[in-house]
């Protein structure tokens, strides 16, 4: 699975960016889906994940109730709707895919290049 994020860009805080994810590979419904993020100086953090059909998400207490993950099988497409930003989700944002329910970063077998989204205060 080859993974290609999009979506980054410069936004003040309080505003609203989405992210996309697009895969290649006729596999793509098999695996979970995930979004993580590395802001500067600082560890890769688990963000999001999806399960095969999208009934399955789990967030991180930093962005549950303002990001929405979401996927669509027919387009091999993971998005991350972000919502209400704030300066602190400053990072870039990788997309990942696993064949595990998890949220430990080192389980994802295949990953995006990352996308940068900065949030200005």
């Amino acid at each position: 699975v080859q993974l290609q994020a999009s979506g980054g860009g410069l936004v003040q805080a309080g505003g609203s960016l989405r992210l996309s994810c697009a895969a290649s590979g006729r596999t793509f419904s098999s695996y979970f889906m995930g979004w993580f993020r590395q802001a500067p100086g600082k560890e890769r953090e688990f963000v999001s994940r999806i399960g095969w059909s999208g009934d399955s998400t789990y967030y991180a207490d930093s962005v549950k109730g303002r990001f929405t993950i979401s996927r669509d099988n027919a387009k091999n497409t993971v998005s991350l709707q972000m919502n209400n930003l704030k300066p602190e989700d400053t990072a870039v944002y990788y997309c990942a895919a696993t064949k595990v329910v998890t949220i430990r970063e080192s389980s994802y077998d295949y990953w995006g290049q990352g996308t940068l989204v900065t949030v200005s205060s």
